[in-house]
């Protein structure tokens, strides 16, 4: 067995922050995030030592999403193993989902229609609080205040049924959106979450 790489006092504490988030809410925490708890003001000094444990192998960085912070299969392994030899309870995490990601989707046939599907990743499970049925990717800014960016991936699970303030993916014809959905007595309403665009 590979020996486990020495880590910081910070960065064991990091990389806890993040193995604690998995396990709390099945993703990893924002760079923001990690700072608040750590107690630093700006998000950068969170991201040096993201990329610090990065360099150690420990995590992976993906870019283009704010919670883009993976534990390494080797990393859930050593933990899972500490744990079980502490008899604590084991991360999920070892397990990977193969999903989809959807391109353009023409009006009248299913999302998930073979000819929709662009390529498929896999993706731990332990970033996922319920399994999601396949990944969207976002073109254009009209998320930006919630968090969702040009060329993010999002993570879609399939519902009939959408509440009042959930982001949603819609369909449009053979557009599909994503946008906060907004229930007013009969009207349904998609609003974006950037003053530049319009309902």
């Amino acid at each position: 067995m590979l020996e486990s790489p020495k880590l910081t006092a910070r960065q064991q504490q990091i990389l806890e922050l993040i193995q604690s988030a998995i396990a709390r809410t099945g993703a990893p925490p924002t760079r923001a995030e990690i700072a608040a708890e750590l107690g630093y003001k700006s998000a950068n000094a969170a991201e040096e030592h993201l990329q610090a444990l990065a360099r150690k192998g420990v995590i992976e960085l993906v870019s283009g999403t704010s919670r883009g912070i993976r534990l390494k299969s080797d990393t859930l392994r050593s933990i899972n193993e500490t744990r079980s030899k502490l008899h604590a309870l084991s991360l999920p995490g070892l397990s990977q989902l193969l999903l989809p990601l959807i391109g353009r989707v023409a009006a009248g046939s299913p999302i998930l229609a073979q000819e929709h599907i662009d390529q498929t990743y896999y993706l731990e499970s332990s970033l996922f609080q319920h399994k999601p049925d396949y990944l969207l990717k976002v073109r254009g800014m009209s998320m930006r205040d919630a968090g969702i960016m040009d060329g993010d991936l999002l993570a879609v699970q399939s519902s009939k049924e959408a509440k009042n303030g959930q982001i949603v993916v819609a369909r449009l014809g053979e557009e599909v959106t994503v946008k906060r959905f907004r229930r007013n007595k009969d009207v349904i309403e998609l609003h974006p979450e950037n003053p530049d665009y319009q309902t």
